[in-house]
């Protein structure tokens, strides 16, 4: 089986691991978080970094940082991971979806300004699948609304948008280093921030609110978001490579497009696009004629020994959202046909050209299997 992502370790990045176990630094007091979280906000061209335990706990405390609460709404992309919507609920406020793009997959700009009301106090804008949103646009809007905005670039680590880094844009910008984001430490998150009065926030929320004079009298509701130091120890040299990395995504993507850019009926995006360059994070397609749906045609791939992944489900139909009786508009057409004629193929960084020179074969015989 070609799986979808395999993430390939390096020796250099298990000697570090083994040197920091070596050396008894196992909790999130070592040096290499230090070292780690200074290496990832010099990177990114931010000032103040604070590594948490996932992207998603980097959200939480985000948003606890601009406090967020009851009665207020954020706006966020419709098609994404389902963590930052969930993130605003647990706060009481409200998340208020955008549809994508139908061929960037990003939030819709001109969507957005409609949707702005008197409770709207900030705006999650996420680089989706390795493309990157014009978030420059969308930090007007933002400026113009007096609205927080916090930049998601859980899938950008490494790429840039016009000449600068995907996360240098936010108020607050967080990372993922999930296991098939483009640098990894199994789990974890980065926060970052150029925000003074931010800095302490994000530390304090992420590390539950420890009293000033007496340590275990609590001021406010915090979480354990901290990070180990074992992971940081294996992010280090990683960070190190990250030019290398994208690079090697970039030609990934590449081989893909030039392989399928000539089926009519099957859409992948190119690599290069205005200002930027598609850094594919996944690489995803999309079936345009509705003869078959991603579900069968992946079910198809399989049959090959070929895994792959369906694209993410929309927020305005998760059955927890209806569930709590949590009301969005009702048009979502462009998200809600990427969710039922989406997938990815394999793409991750230990992908070889044979994989995919055999990937594309066998998606060419099932087009010409159902006379796509």
């Amino acid at each position: 089986m070609i799986p979808v992502n395999k993430f390939k370790l390096k020796a250099e990045d298990r000697k570090i691991l083994i040197k920091s176990l070596k050396n008894n630094w196992i909790s999130s007091a070592g040096p290499e978080v230090k070292i780690f979280e200074d290496k990832f906000k010099k990177l990114i061209g931010k000032r103040y970094c604070s590594s948490v335990s996932s992207g998603s706990a980097a959200l939480d405390v985000a948003l606890k940082v601009i406090d967020i609460k009851k009665g207020d709404e954020v706006i966020i992309p419709n098609f994404t991971i389902i963590s930052p919507a969930i993130s605003i609920v647990k706060l009481g406020a409200k998340p208020v979806p955008v549809d994508c793009d139908l061929y960037n997959w990003n939030m819709q700009i001109n969507k957005i300004e409609g949707l702005i009301t008197k409770k709207t106090k900030a705006l999650i804008a996420t680089h989706t699948y390795g493309y990157p949103v014009e978030i420059d646009k969308i930090k007007r809007i933002c400026k113009k609304h007096k609205l927080i905005l916090i930049e998601d670039a859980a899938e950008m680590l490494g790429h840039k948008y016009k000449g600068k880094f995907c996360g240098s844009f936010g108020d607050l910008s967080i990372f993922s280093l999930y296991s098939n984001k483009h640098i990894t430490t199994g789990e974890g998150g980065m926060l970052l921030t150029s925000l003074k009065k931010y800095k302490d926030k994000i530390f304090d929320f992420k590390n539950l609110c420890f009293g000033k004079k007496n340590r275990f009298n609590h001021y406010e509701i915090g979480w354990n978001y901290r990070y180990t130091n074992m992971q940081a120890a294996l992010g280090i040299n990683q960070i190190k490579r990250i030019s290398n990395i994208i690079k090697k995504k970039k030609s990934i993507g590449s081989k893909y497009f030039n392989n399928l850019k000539d089926e009519k009926n099957l859409f992948i995006q190119n690599p290069k696009v205005k200002h930027f360059e598609n850094v594919y994070w996944v690489v995803g397609v999309l079936i345009l004629n509705k003869k078959i749906t991603a579900e069968k045609f992946r079910a198809e791939l399989k049959k090959y020994k070929i895994e792959t992944r369906s694209f993410f489900w929309p927020i305005h139909r998760q059955d927890i959202f209806k569930k709590i009786n949590l009301k969005f508009q009702k048009h979502y057409s462009n998200s809600d046909y990427l969710s039922k004629y989406g997938f990815y193929l394999p793409s991750g960084l230990d992908t070889k050209n044979n994989d995919i020179d055999y990937v594309c074969d066998s998606v060419k015989k099932i087009i010409k299997k159902f006379n796509l």
